[in-house]
């Protein structure tokens, strides 16, 4: 398994987006285009956002995002992982930590000391299992965590 940035793998912003947008976004005004458009500055671009890729052989696993903003209420904190999305039958491989660490490397070559992530209250055992410090509850229905990059 390789872990790439979007930059060197454009052919998998396709299947990002619709992986993303079909776990998140389907029930808000914003369509597909719209949110693959979202990535198109993480394909060429030399600061956060980043969108990373695990891939293996070609085909996609699983990938992540660093943002600049992944919560509305908390405008303060930068950056964010976010979007972690590994395929179900790839799941539970370790694929998930591989990306967070990766996201997490790429926050500290950008100057950044700490990453933020927010998650339902359901995933959040496994964030903090991961080394992750919840810092808030409950803002606007998510937990709060911050995690040295």
């Amino acid at each position: 398994m390789e872990i790439s940035n979007l930059q060197s793998r454009p052919d998998m912003a396709d299947i990002i987006a619709s992986r993303c947008w079909n776990a998140w976004w389907t029930e808000t005004e914003v369509s597909l285009a719209e949110y693959r458009a979202h990535l198109e500055p993480m394909m060429g671009g030399e600061d956060v956002p980043v969108a990373l890729v695990a891939h293996e052989q070609g085909e996609y696993l699983g990938s992540v995002l660093l943002i600049e903003n992944d919560l509305d209420d908390r405008p303060q904190y930068m950056p964010w992982i976010a979007a972690l999305w590994v395929e179900p039958e790839f799941r539970r491989q370790g694929i998930a930590a591989k990306l967070i660490e990766a996201a997490r490397r790429e926050a500290a070559f950008h100057g950044y000391g700490l990453c933020h992530l927010c998650a339902t209250p359901d995933n959040s055992p496994y964030y903090v299992a991961r080394g992750f410090e919840q810092i808030e509850t409950d803002v606007s229905g998510l937990n709060v965590f911050t995690i040295k990059s």
